[in-house]
């Protein structure tokens, strides 16, 4: 595998610890770890991966997922900076896949545009929030999303535009499939720059002053109960605080499950289980997680 990837001038690396790639901070390696750089590199990855019966799976900036103690069998791969870029017309900016979301809102503002302003801060990348239609305080993607390209299972190139991409809560029709998202195109409209580095300003003070960015977590562990909110929940049924090993449910928010510094996948899962069984049982409420688990089947 490593002499195929470096036919086609991907970056390769063996045993490759993903605790380096997630923001969780946890996770054993990868057996092989790919950066590509081109869209034909993907799809000639994912042919070959098929043809040899190679598992694999598709990282971004890896803010939304948890990789389990013994890593990943198969190959991971990477939609980094090697596979980032935005290029802009008009309204409309066309971005691939691994570009980080603080950068895409900067270059909007930075041309006078407005509608993305909820992604600043968000730690994740274009593609993946593609995958799961991230949002936040009010807006997502499904707001501004025109179309996404991807390779499919079989390495096939192809897209998806408007009501095609079954935008949902946290999901779309990516999810859960073997596609990978390699470009987005997403519309804006015109705005003041004062108005948009405020509105930009506030959603990052927000986020700083409610949620424990200091530790190293996934973001929101819970997926947003329908009534309910999930860290109000948690809060009721006397978990904040809770902890399994070095994982625990954080004291200034309690949607987030967070490393303090120890933590094992498995501290993690182990904590998400007691959450959701107490709050099933206090509330009747079944939580759903948010977070995507890597080889933790």
């Amino acid at each position: 595998m490593r002499d195929f990837c470096g036919s086609i001038n991907c970056h390769v690396k063996i045993d490759e610890p993903m605790s380096l790639h997630s923001t969780f901070k946890v996770g054993g390696p990868a057996d092989v770890f790919i950066s590509p750089s081109e869209e034909n590199q993907v799809s000639a990855l994912i042919s070959y991966f098929k043809d040899h019966e190679i598992p694999y799976c598709i990282l971004g900036k890896g803010s939304n997922i948890l990789v389990c103690d013994a890593g990943i069998r198969g190959a991971v791969i990477h939609l980094g900076h090697r596979f980032s870029g935005i290029s802009q017309y008009g309204e409309v900016m066309e971005c691939r896949a691994g570009t980080p979301l603080a950068q895409l809102s900067y270059t909007a503002y930075q041309a006078a545009l407005t509608g993305i302003e909820f992604a600043w801060g968000i730690p994740g990348s274009v593609g993946g929030a593609a995958y799961m239609n991230a949002g936040a305080y009010g807006g997502e993607m499904k707001d501004i999303l025109i179309s996404c390209r991807h390779v499919d299972h079989n390495g096939e190139m192809g897209e998806f535009a408007g009501s095609e991409l079954a935008l949902g809560y946290r999901k779309s029709i990516y999810s859960g499939s073997d596609s990978c998202i390699t470009s987005v195109k997403i519309q804006l409209k015109p705005g003041n720059k004062e108005i948009i580095k405020e509105r930009m300003d506030e959603l990052f003070q927000r986020r700083k002053t409610k949620q424990p960015l200091e530790y190293p977590s996934a973001g929101s562990t819970f997926k947003r109960p329908e009534g309910y909110f999930a860290a109000a929940l948690i809060e009721q049924c006397g978990l904040k605080g809770k902890s399994v090993g070095g994982a625990m449910v954080s004291i200034k928010h309690s949607g987030f499950v967070i490393n303090t510094g120890t933590a094992t996948c498995n501290d993690i899962l182990r904590l998400i289980e007691i959450i959701k069984e107490e709050v099933l049982r206090q509330t009747g409420v079944t939580l759903e997680c948010e977070i995507r688990f890597f080889g933790c089947d």
